[in-house]
């Protein structure tokens, strides 16, 4: 198992890798909209903070050998699930390659941010 950190997405805040590779595939854990350079979130809308945590996916990806691309399942996690549309317009953007997805409503996401999203992918490393 290869543990993935890179400096262009938050880093984990608890006893978690920002993402594993095994067997040929890669294992991110889920990101929020947590602005890497200041390590605050600044986003505050559902399509700001989707944008953000599609950045930090996008470089833990990239980091791991692979890509949105390469993606073969997402789980997607909103505190309004009233947030679909706007955050399915800004997803849709990423994941061209239309890989298998959850995503469903929860009571309360960290740092109370409005999304969360998680990958797995195929990768080169």
């Amino acid at each position: 198992m290869i543990k993935i950190h890179t400096e262009k997405a938050p880093a984990a805040v608890g006893p978690y890798s920002q993402a594993v590779i095994s067997n040929g595939m890669v294992y991110t854990s889920g990101q929020i909209a947590i602005n890497p350079i200041t390590n605050t979130i600044e986003a505050v809308t559902i399509e700001e903070q989707t944008e953000q945590v599609m950045h930090n996916l996008g470089a833990i990806l990239e980091t791991a050998g692979s890509s949105f691309e390469k993606a073969v399942k997402t789980t997607c996690f909103l505190a309004d699930m009233n947030d679909f549309a706007a955050f399915n317009e800004i997803y849709g953007k990423y994941f061209t390659g239309l890989p298998a997805r959850s995503c469903v409503a929860v009571k309360t996401l960290p740092k109370n941010v409005l999304v969360e999203v998680e990958v797995i992918a195929e990768t080169n490393l």
